[in-house]
């Protein structure tokens, strides 16, 4: 009987040292003509027309920027407790953002992705602060500002059983001075007697209310498809620039000496620096010469502390920090070496990662580091971030500017290596190689096969398998760790995506 016990990462062996060299040596025709062979063999299995504009759009030239189009976003806005997150789980299909009947849920993550009608969009979830009675028309205005900031369109939800609130008027005038397209959700209508809750929202003046329910999914199939009438195809903010100072985010925990860094990068007190953790207030673009080049950079401390909002500041960092990424290429993401590794940090590296941008670690205040702090240090390093091992590291005091000169090549590898394109038939002939080294274990009586395989995008790079059947996690993982030992890509993130194809019927 076969093993269908999925293989940790562990088992598969370490790289054959010659292999490197046997695909480099590999001549550039005779692995152009193996990937054209394996390409028109594709022909006998199912390809849909996204599969074929993925095919369309590989090309050969290394130096060609593609870019997967970027998802339209969506920004769910509303007072506490009106039924974001129902609504967020109703649309994405899933359970996946924090539901309770206690007005303003914390939650980590605020970004997910929906699709209807065969379209893809990003929601942001402005849910997960936690307002004070005082200042709650202050806070509501200040998360939706930050949320719209981010979003091509807007859904704001109220909460028909309840009517229109004071609250809800205070968003209503910010939206109005927006130019962003804002659909009026009245939830929380059960059924047709309470259709009356929602026409009385017609005195908002945000034109048409929809009534849906969230928790039973009356209404929202109606909503989705007024939602698809002003989407963008691509997003506009989150599109993507070409050309210029390349863009470079400096993110990090409270404190940690962002904007010192700029001040010492910019050499001028361009951004106020204190002792109290979170004074900045707004990301700020400073173009900066740095190692003979121009660079724009985004301090993004970002929090606008708030009385009694502790809470809330906490989201708008993650909301802001989310905003600076879809500006930048690059991000640095500082650590605090006299302080032990934090869940917050770590939570800042993940959003590097969901955002696909390159990666450099910044190990600051390394002029008070002292022998016992940094064996722990390094400890920690090892057990909290070897999911980032890849990523450049410096270590750096933003302060006396110590080794800043060593943040200008590490910027650049990561750069490099998030543009960096591989020839597609030296990848099809890696992945031959890698097969036949290691053949991905046999499920359900059947050994999944890769078909062909090419890089549909750079920054970052994205690798689409056409495979026979699903592939492990670990065995992404598994090709994943063999692009990095032979290709490089130190700094940026690496993705490899799958289309399960079957063969054409006869």
């Amino acid at each position: 009987m076969a093993d269908t016990t999925p293989p940790e990462d562990d088992d598969f062996p370490e790289l054959d040292s010659g292999l490197a060299d046997r695909i480099n040596a590999i001549d550039d025709d005779a692995a152009a003509q193996r990937a054209n062979a394996l390409r028109v063999g594709l022909e006998q299995y199912e390809l849909d027309d996204e599969d074929l504009g993925i095919l369309d759009a590989a090309t050969e030239n290394p130096d060609a920027i593609v870019f997967l189009p970027a998802l339209p976003v969506i920004a769910i806005v509303g007072r506490p407790n009106v039924g974001k997150s129902a609504l967020v789980n109703r649309i994405i299909g899933r359970r996946e953002a924090v539901v309770e009947d206690t007005p303003g849920v914390t939650r980590d993550r605020v970004n997910y992705t929906g699709e209807w009608a065969n379209k893809k969009f990003t929601i942001v979830d402005t849910g997960g602060w936690e307002p004070d009675a005082k200042g709650i028309n202050a806070s509501v205005a200040a998360q939706a500002e930050v949320a719209i900031d981010l979003a091509d369109a807007v859904l704001f939800v109220v909460d028909a059983t309840v009517g229109a609130t004071s609250t809800d008027e205070h968003v209503v005038r910010m939206l109005r001075a927006t130019k962003k397209p804002v659909i009026l959700v009245a939830n929380k209508v059960d059924d047709v007697r309470q259709e009356a809750d929602a026409a009385a929202l017609w005195s908002l003046g945000l034109g048409q209310p929809w009534p849906v329910s969230a928790v039973h999914g009356r209404g929202v199939a109606d909503l989705l498809d007024e939602v698809l009438t002003i989407l963008p195809e691509i997003s506009a903010v989150a599109k993507e620039e070409v050309g210029g100072p390349r863009r470079v985010a400096i993110l990090g925990r409270p404190n940690v000496g962002k904007s010192s860094l700029l001040n010492k990068t910019a050499g001028e007190e361009r951004v106020v620096v204190n002792e109290m953790a979170g004074t900045t207030r707004d990301p700020v673009d400073e173009q900066v010469e740095l190692g003979g080049k121009f660079w724009r950079f985004v301090d993004t401390a970002g929090i606008r502390r708030r009385v009694n909002l502790a809470q809330g500041a906490d989201f708008y960092a993650t909301l802001r920090t989310s905003a600076a990424l879809e500006k930048a290429e690059v991000a640095i993401v500082m650590l605090d070496v006299s302080q032990p590794i934090s869940v917050q940090d770590l939570k800042i590296v993940d959003l590097v990662l969901e955002s696909g941008r390159a990666l450099v670690l910044a190990y600051n205040k390394w002029d008070l580091l002292d022998d016992e702090r940094r064996t722990y240090l390094e400890r920690e390093i090892e057990q909290d971030l070897s999911h980032v091992a890849w990523a450049p590291r410096v270590n750096i005091s933003a302060k006396t500017g110590r080794h800043m000169e060593k943040l200008v090549p590490a910027l650049e590898l990561a750069l490099e290596s998030w543009d960096t394109r591989i020839p597609t038939g030296k990848f099809n002939a890696l992945l031959a190689e890698l097969t036949a080294e290691h053949p991905h274990p046999v499920r359900g009586g059947k050994q999944p096969r890769i078909l062909f395989g090419t890089q549909a995008a750079s920054r970052p790079p994205t690798f689409v398998l056409f495979t026979t059947g699903f592939l492990d996690p670990q065995y992404r993982r598994f090709i994943t760790r063999r692009l990095r030992e032979i290709f490089g890509f130190e700094g940026s993130p690496i993705n490899v995506n799958m289309r399960v194809r079957e063969k054409r019927k006869r």
